[in-house]
């Protein structure tokens, strides 16, 4: 079986019970295939994330910049839009047994990914591992799951604004927490030793929400707006999100450009760094090249002027909301390709299915390459590339799942318990898990691939889901 965007036709005799015919037009409905747009645009940020992190010496690089901060942010959207297509078929049987069984699901997911993350943390020769702040936001998150889009919607655009101002704030006033060892690291993520201490708990904490590389308080409206676009029924919504991504992009790049180069913002900028530029004898002007060139997950905040900059990375309001605008658009061109590619995004799609495997197999890869992506960034990033997709395609055709996937998948499903009863007491139990079979393949963090392994609201369903496609 392939992965298809295309929604198979429905069953003859529509399922019987209080959930039939419930769903609006348009709706994700439990029984339909992955969608291959959105396993094609993980694979987009996988290849992005391996740019990022192996041609780390070839920085001044375009395509290095372009995937700068931008990779992960397209995994956060993508992370959002997977637990909307989650939470379908739940929508479809809004009991709250069925509700009360997902979110164990999730909360155990998040406790997956966060011990994952301590241990990749634990071998990572530079790339910052996002895992324990993705577990986390999963564990935020459950209790707006089956938030409305529109409220999804406008959460995540005020958060957008309000995160980043504050941050600046806290970290103004309070500056940030050093950790177990007493450093302070910018792009800190939590390490195994935070969690042998006081201060190292503390430390912990000050990272995953406020001060780390990927902090929640500026990380929260990548998931918030996936979510609000996973309700769209994503086998039509193409055309609309490459428009709205498009829009948000220009709204935060040329936004900051606006405010920094007409409004005067750049000449705050160089009144902040003129202590530094005095000190290293440089001009002002290479001194804000220097220190604002790049970012650690946070701004500055040595004057409120860094939340004009859309610095990749940063946190800033503007680089919010023109990273989320490009992740948009990405995902909106990904599924426009998967309706006319056909096959020819296989191999693209196969490795965003296996997008939590291979960001763990790069982490481990890139420890025992050791120096050599230094003093060749583009022939390691090449390897380490043809490799992961290379790997991916073949393991998904011959095997499935990925290893990681079905960990992440079958571990919450043995935990949580079989799928709640459908509807009223006395109707019939939903459809058992089961093992992927050859040619069905998971996605990042176990989603749920092949047949309705556990579909809530239909019963003996023969036909594939997105209700997992992360």
């Amino acid at each position: 079986m392939t992965t298809t965007d295309r929604a198979p036709a429905p069953p003859s005799t529509p399922p019987a019970g209080p959930d039939s015919g419930r769903h609006r037009p348009g709706r994700h409905r439990p029984g339909r295939a992955r969608v291959a747009g959105v396993d094609a645009a993980r694979g987009l940020a996988v290849l992005g994330m391996i740019v990022a992190h192996v041609a780390v010496a070839a920085g001044s690089s375009w395509l290095v910049q372009a995937v700068n901060g931008r990779a992960a942010v397209l995994f956060a959207v993508l992370g959002g839009v997977s637990l909307a297509l989650m939470a379908a078929p739940v929508l479809a049987a809004p009991s709250a047994r069925n509700r009360v069984w997902l979110r164990r699901r999730i909360a155990v997911r998040g406790l997956l990914l966060v011990v994952l993350g301590l241990l990749l943390a634990e071998i990572s020769s530079g790339p910052m591992v996002i895992l324990v702040v993705y577990g986390v936001l999963f564990w935020l998150l459950l209790p707006v799951l089956f938030a409305p889009a529109r409220a999804l919607a406008v959460a995540a655009a005020v958060w957008a604004v309000a995160g980043p101002l504050l941050s600046w704030v806290l970290r103004a006033r309070f500056g940030s927490t050093p950790d177990a060892d007493g450093r302070t690291v910018l792009g800190a993520t939590v390490q195994l030793s935070d969690l042998t201490s006081p201060a190292g708990l503390v430390h912990a904490l000050d990272t995953v929400l406020l001060s780390g590389a990927y902090p929640v308080l500026t990380w929260m409206p990548f998931l918030l707006l996936g979510m609000a676009v996973g309700r769209l029924d994503l086998r039509t919504a193409g055309t609309r999100l490459v428009a709205g991504g498009a829009a948000g992009a220009v709204l935060g790049y040329c936004g900051s450009w606006l405010a920094l180069d007409v409004l005067g913002g750049r000449d705050a900028l160089l009144a902040s760094v003129a202590p530094v530029a005095d000190r290293l004898g440089v001009p002002a002007e290479l001194a804000l090249q220097l220190l604002g060139g790049s970012a650690l997950g946070t701004v500055a905040t040595t004057t409120p002027a860094w939340l004009l900059a859309a610095t990749p990375h940063s946190g800033s309001p503007f680089d919010v909301v023109g990273a989320a605008g490009v992740a948009v658009a990405v995902l909106g061109l990904c599924l426009l390709a998967a309706r006319y590619g056909g096959r020819l995004l296989d191999p693209l799609t196969a490795t965003g299915a296996l997008a939590l495997t291979l960001y763990a197999g790069h982490i481990a890869l890139l420890a025992a390459l050791g120096g050599w992506p230094q003093t060749a960034p583009w022939a390691a990033t090449a390897l380490v590339a043809v490799l992961a997709v290379a790997s991916a395609w073949a393991w998904r055709g011959l095997v499935g799942r990925g290893p990681l996937e079905a960990l992440v998948h079958g571990v919450p499903l043995r935990v949580a318990g079989s799928p709640p009863t459908v509807g009223d007491p006395g109707s019939d139990r939903a459809p058992m898990p089961r093992r992927a079979a050859p040619g069905e393949a998971g996605d990042m963090e176990g989603t749920t691939a092949g047949r309705a392994a556990d579909t809530i609201g239909y019963r003996e369903s023969s036909e594939p889901h997105t209700g997992e496609a992360r």
